[in-house]
């Protein structure tokens, strides 16, 4: 892990009742070798599928993580990318129980020392809000079959929802992805409640963009940690 603004530190003082936390999930809260919540969705839905969802991460990844061209053609990247993906599920007639199923044989790993942490911030009431460009969906099914879903989280993602026969029904609202993952705009107002008099933020992430999950105005009161992809 590395500091982003280590020179806070020591000027910041953090106690359990002055802060939240913002945390990205996948490479975050999960290990560098464990699958991401976007192929933890779709193991259910065979070959076929996986190699078109392959397909895409391979045209528009070298995007994502290429910082010579401009934020308006990344921003449109990442758009197409993320809406083609949604768009597979819809194509292929993802169930929920198809999702339960893929969810409990995909390949999820904490992060060491990530269910510590988690467990410890629920044991003092400190919020942690999870804002993930993956699949929410994921995300809260990991959590609550590690224990480690509790009151204080709240979950910030790209959710599939299910009509009463188990059947997926059409995405409504923004999709969230690289560069729109931010706090700003996203959150609910119950959320915006618990935290308003929060002085101070400790934020996680793996990306360079996880940064503006706060706020730039709110950076000044912000501990960014950003966590390295390592190669396996």
């Amino acid at each position: 892990m590395k500091f982003i603004n280590k020179e806070k530190i020591e000027k910041i003082k953090l106690n359990k009742d002055n802060f939240y936390v913002a945390i990205d999930f996948d490479r975050t809260i999960t290990a560098r070798k464990s699958c991401d919540s976007w192929d933890a969705t779709g193991k259910m839905l065979g070959k076929e599928f996986q190699n078109k969802l392959d397909s895409l991460a391979k045209k528009y990844g070298p995007i994502e993580l290429d910082y010579k061209i401009s934020f308006e053609e990344k921003r449109k990247a990442m758009e197409e990318w993320y809406n083609i993906a949604m768009q597979l599920f819809y194509e292929y007639n993802l169930t929920q129980e198809q999702l339960k199923q893929s969810i409990n044989m995909s390949n999820l790993i904490f992060r060491e020392g990530a269910k510590e942490f988690l467990i410890e911030m629920n044991k003092n009431n400190i919020p942690v809000i999870i804002l993930s460009a993956g699949i929410g969906n994921v995300i809260k099914q990991f959590l609550q079959s590690n224990n480690c879903y509790f009151d204080n989280m709240n979950i910030i993602s790209n959710f599939f929802h299910f009509d009463k026969a188990g059947k997926i029904k059409k995405q409504q609202g923004t999709i969230i992805h690289t560069l729109n993952k931010t706090m700003k705009g996203n959150i609910t107002t119950e959320i915006a409640e618990i935290i308003k008099n929060k002085e101070f933020r400790l934020l996680f992430g793996d990306f360079v963009e996880d940064k503006k999950i706060v706020p730039a105005e709110e950076w000044d009161k912000t501990i960014s940690i950003r966590i390295f992809r390592q190669k396996c």
